[in-house]
Protein backbone atom coordinates (compact mmCIF):
# COMPACT_ATOMS: atom_id res chain seq x y z
CA UNK A 1 0.00 0.00 0.00
CA UNK A 2 1.68 3.59 -0.79
CA UNK A 3 1.81 5.87 1.80
CA UNK A 4 0.42 9.49 1.77
CA UNK A 5 4.19 10.43 0.48
CA UNK A 6 4.31 8.03 -2.54
CA UNK A 7 6.44 5.14 -0.80
CA UNK A 8 5.70 1.51 -0.49
CA UNK A 9 4.23 0.93 3.14
CA UNK A 10 6.11 -2.41 3.33
CA UNK A 11 9.21 -4.25 1.42
CA UNK A 12 7.14 -5.68 -1.20
CA UNK A 13 8.09 -3.19 -3.78
CA UNK A 14 11.59 -4.08 -2.79
CA UNK A 15 11.76 -7.42 -3.03
CA UNK A 16 9.90 -7.44 -6.40
CA UNK A 17 12.83 -5.06 -7.80
CA UNK A 18 15.62 -7.42 -5.99
CA UNK A 19 13.67 -10.12 -8.04
CA UNK A 20 14.63 -7.85 -11.43
CA UNK A 21 18.59 -8.76 -13.39
CA UNK A 22 18.95 -5.31 -15.14
CA UNK A 23 21.66 -5.18 -17.24
CA UNK A 24 23.98 -2.50 -16.25
CA UNK A 25 25.51 0.20 -18.18
CA UNK A 26 28.53 2.86 -18.42
CA UNK A 27 27.30 6.30 -19.00
CA UNK A 28 30.26 9.11 -20.13
CA UNK A 29 30.30 12.06 -21.22
CA UNK A 30 33.09 15.05 -21.33
CA UNK A 31 32.96 18.79 -20.47
CA UNK A 32 35.29 22.01 -20.93
CA UNK A 33 37.97 19.03 -21.71
CA UNK A 34 36.24 17.17 -18.62
CA UNK A 35 35.76 13.36 -19.14
CA UNK A 36 33.33 11.57 -16.60
CA UNK A 37 31.57 8.69 -16.21
CA UNK A 38 30.00 6.13 -14.12
CA UNK A 39 27.72 2.63 -13.21
CA UNK A 40 23.93 3.51 -14.04
CA UNK A 41 21.46 0.78 -13.64
CA UNK A 42 18.14 2.78 -14.63
CA UNK A 43 18.02 2.85 -18.35
CA UNK A 44 15.78 1.83 -20.85
CA UNK A 45 14.41 2.50 -24.64
CA UNK A 46 11.52 4.34 -24.46
CA UNK A 47 10.33 5.03 -27.91
CA UNK A 48 11.18 2.98 -31.17
CA UNK A 49 10.16 5.88 -33.44
CA UNK A 50 11.33 8.04 -33.10
CA UNK A 51 14.32 6.29 -31.18
CA UNK A 52 15.02 7.48 -27.72
CA UNK A 53 16.58 5.87 -24.34
CA UNK A 54 16.26 7.75 -20.93
CA UNK A 55 19.50 7.62 -18.17
CA UNK A 56 19.07 8.14 -14.80
CA UNK A 57 22.13 9.64 -13.00
CA UNK A 58 22.41 9.89 -9.17
CA UNK A 59 21.98 13.67 -8.10
CA UNK A 60 25.04 12.34 -6.03
CA UNK A 61 26.73 12.07 -8.73
CA UNK A 62 30.36 13.71 -10.24
CA UNK A 63 29.09 12.40 -13.63
CA UNK A 64 26.03 14.12 -13.27
CA UNK A 65 27.39 17.81 -12.45
CA UNK A 66 29.49 16.42 -15.63
CA UNK A 67 26.44 16.20 -17.73
CA UNK A 68 24.43 19.33 -16.97
CA UNK A 69 27.31 21.28 -19.14
CA UNK A 70 27.13 18.22 -21.72
CA UNK A 71 24.55 18.01 -24.70
CA UNK A 72 25.76 14.49 -25.30
CA UNK A 73 26.10 11.23 -23.40
CA UNK A 74 27.77 8.05 -24.60
CA UNK A 75 25.83 4.77 -23.00
CA UNK A 76 28.36 1.52 -22.95
CA UNK A 77 27.34 -1.98 -22.38
CA UNK A 78 30.46 -4.18 -20.70
CA UNK A 79 30.22 -7.84 -21.13
CA UNK A 80 31.29 -9.78 -17.99
CA UNK A 81 34.73 -10.34 -18.70
CA UNK A 82 35.03 -6.86 -18.35
CA UNK A 83 33.35 -7.03 -14.72
CA UNK A 84 36.34 -4.65 -13.49
CA UNK A 85 35.43 -1.66 -15.78
CA UNK A 86 32.00 -1.77 -14.24
CA UNK A 87 33.48 -1.68 -10.73
CA UNK A 88 36.04 1.06 -11.70
CA UNK A 89 33.37 3.36 -12.79
CA UNK A 90 30.68 1.91 -9.97
CA UNK A 91 33.27 1.95 -6.98
CA UNK A 92 35.31 4.96 -7.70
CA UNK A 93 34.13 8.97 -7.47
CA UNK A 94 35.33 10.99 -10.23
CA UNK A 95 35.59 14.07 -7.26
CA UNK A 96 38.47 11.84 -5.96
CA UNK A 97 39.87 9.43 -9.23
CA UNK A 98 40.41 10.12 -12.72
CA UNK A 99 38.92 6.75 -13.81
CA UNK A 100 40.00 7.99 -17.44
CA UNK A 101 43.69 7.35 -16.33
CA UNK A 102 43.05 3.45 -15.00
CA UNK A 103 41.24 2.41 -18.69
CA UNK A 104 41.38 2.20 -22.51
CA UNK A 105 39.43 4.85 -24.29
CA UNK A 106 39.53 7.07 -26.63
CA UNK A 107 37.47 10.34 -27.63
CA UNK A 108 34.42 9.78 -29.99
CA UNK A 109 31.42 10.97 -31.90
CA UNK A 110 30.57 14.58 -30.20
CA UNK A 111 33.83 14.57 -28.36
CA UNK A 112 32.01 12.06 -26.03
CA UNK A 113 34.83 9.13 -23.91
CA UNK A 114 34.46 6.07 -25.65
CA UNK A 115 35.67 3.10 -23.58
CA UNK A 116 37.44 0.30 -25.98
CA UNK A 117 36.29 -2.55 -23.87
CA UNK A 118 32.56 -2.09 -24.37
CA UNK A 119 30.92 -4.68 -26.41
CA UNK A 120 28.32 -1.70 -27.66
CA UNK A 121 28.27 1.80 -27.02
CA UNK A 122 25.77 4.68 -28.68
CA UNK A 123 26.22 8.74 -28.22
CA UNK A 124 22.93 10.36 -27.98
CA UNK A 125 21.89 13.94 -27.44
CA UNK A 126 20.27 15.32 -24.40
CA UNK A 127 16.94 16.38 -25.17
CA UNK A 128 15.33 16.97 -21.76
CA UNK A 129 16.61 16.34 -18.25
CA UNK A 130 13.90 15.33 -16.00
CA UNK A 131 13.64 15.15 -11.51
CA UNK A 132 13.22 11.83 -11.03
CA UNK A 133 13.67 12.32 -7.47
CA UNK A 134 17.13 11.45 -6.17
CA UNK A 135 18.10 10.81 -10.04
CA UNK A 136 17.93 12.87 -12.98
CA UNK A 137 16.49 11.68 -16.16
CA UNK A 138 18.46 12.20 -19.52
CA UNK A 139 16.16 11.36 -22.48
CA UNK A 140 18.52 11.00 -25.28
CA UNK A 141 18.28 10.78 -29.44
CA UNK A 142 21.17 8.12 -30.68
CA UNK A 143 23.37 9.64 -33.01
CA UNK A 144 25.53 7.03 -33.86
CA UNK A 145 27.00 4.17 -31.95
CA UNK A 146 28.66 0.56 -32.72
CA UNK A 147 27.61 -3.17 -31.05
CA UNK A 148 28.90 -6.42 -32.02
CA UNK A 149 26.71 -8.95 -33.79
CA UNK A 150 25.21 -10.64 -30.14
CA UNK A 151 26.35 -11.05 -26.58
CA UNK A 152 24.22 -12.69 -23.88
CA UNK A 153 26.71 -12.27 -21.23
CA UNK A 154 26.49 -8.91 -20.50
CA UNK A 155 27.19 -7.14 -16.85
CA UNK A 156 23.79 -7.01 -15.33
CA UNK A 157 22.79 -5.93 -11.56
CA UNK A 158 23.37 -9.40 -9.92
CA UNK A 159 27.18 -8.86 -10.90
CA UNK A 160 27.61 -5.54 -9.34
CA UNK A 161 25.20 -5.56 -6.34
CA UNK A 162 27.80 -6.19 -3.57
CA UNK A 163 29.98 -3.53 -4.73
CA UNK A 164 30.19 -0.19 -2.32
CA UNK A 165 29.16 2.45 -4.77
CA UNK A 166 31.32 5.86 -5.17
CA UNK A 167 28.71 7.76 -4.49
CA UNK A 168 25.62 7.19 -2.56
CA UNK A 169 22.10 7.39 -4.50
Amino acid sequence: MLGDDGDVGDDSFDRLVGMLDYTMFVVTTQADGHPSGCLVGFATQTSMRPVRFLVGLSKNNHTTRVAARSDHLAVHVLARRHIGLAHLFGGQTGDQVDKFDHCSWRTGPEGMPILDDAVAWFVGRTLKRFDLGDHIGYLLAPLTGDAVEAANDLVSFSDVADMEPGHQA
